[in-house]
């Protein structure tokens, strides 16, 4: 989202948090975040990310490197951004549609929670370097807040809320099972993955209603 239209969402999103709580929804496509291990392995020893740009969540960047994702049967993936800064271990964030693609099993966690992930192989297509982990996750819906909006709204980290979307296309939906993340190092954003995003017409820069 470029900072001219990030303003306006910015400045509509301040105007309805007036009355009540409303966030900017971002779509998440399938991306990466890696490890320092595994970064050297894949981009060679002593290895820095190359930032491209920034995301909204502060200190979250999009980096120039991209790898690939390979399942079981050779299906494959290419062109999946990596995301630093960098991690204690590498996640491979995919949707649904992503998993059934690659031919491997994913379960629904929170980020950071890589239990029963999927097994898939990581390349740089570049040079064919490439590690094998245990890493890939289907996010689990969630939004981002800052102490300020929770506060005013009664609203607690990790509480589970609904999100309501009617952005005038025909697809009014509501999304449950929504974890809310509250920090003083975020600022308020919704993610949805383009599965989600996709099935309810969702744009970068909607407005989505928390239901508590």
């Amino acid at each position: 989202m470029d900072q001219e239209k990030l303003t306006m969402v910015i400045t509509q999103v301040l105007h309805r948090l007036e009355d009540a709580p409303y966030v900017v929804c971002n779509v998440s496509n399938r991306h990466i975040h890696l490890s320092q291990e595994d970064l050297e392995i894949l981009f060679g020893r002593g290895s820095a990310l190359k930032p491209m740009r920034n995301l909204l969540q502060p200190g979250q960047y999009a980096c120039e490197e991209t790898v690939s994702a390979i399942g079981p049967k050779g299906k494959r993936i290419d062109k999946i951004r990596v995301l630093g800064p960098l991690r204690g271990a590498t996640q491979l964030e995919l949707s649904l549609t992503d998993t059934f693609t690659l031919g491997i099993p994913c379960p629904v966690n929170e980020s950071g929670n890589l239990d029963g992930a999927g097994k898939v192989k990581i390349e740089n297509p570049l040079t064919g370097a490439s590690v094998e982990r245990s890493c890939g996750i289907v996010a689990l819906r969630h939004s981002h807040l800052c102490p300020e909006t929770a506060g005013k709204f009664g609203l607690k980290d990790k509480q589970i809320v609904s999100l309501e979307f009617n952005n005038g296309r025909k697809r009014r939906t509501v999304f449950g099972d929504v974890l809310l993340r509250v920090s003083d190092a975020f600022v308020d954003e919704v993610h949805l993955d383009t599965d989600e995003a996709n099935a309810a017409a969702v744009k970068n820069g909607d407005l989505a209603l928390i239901i508590p």
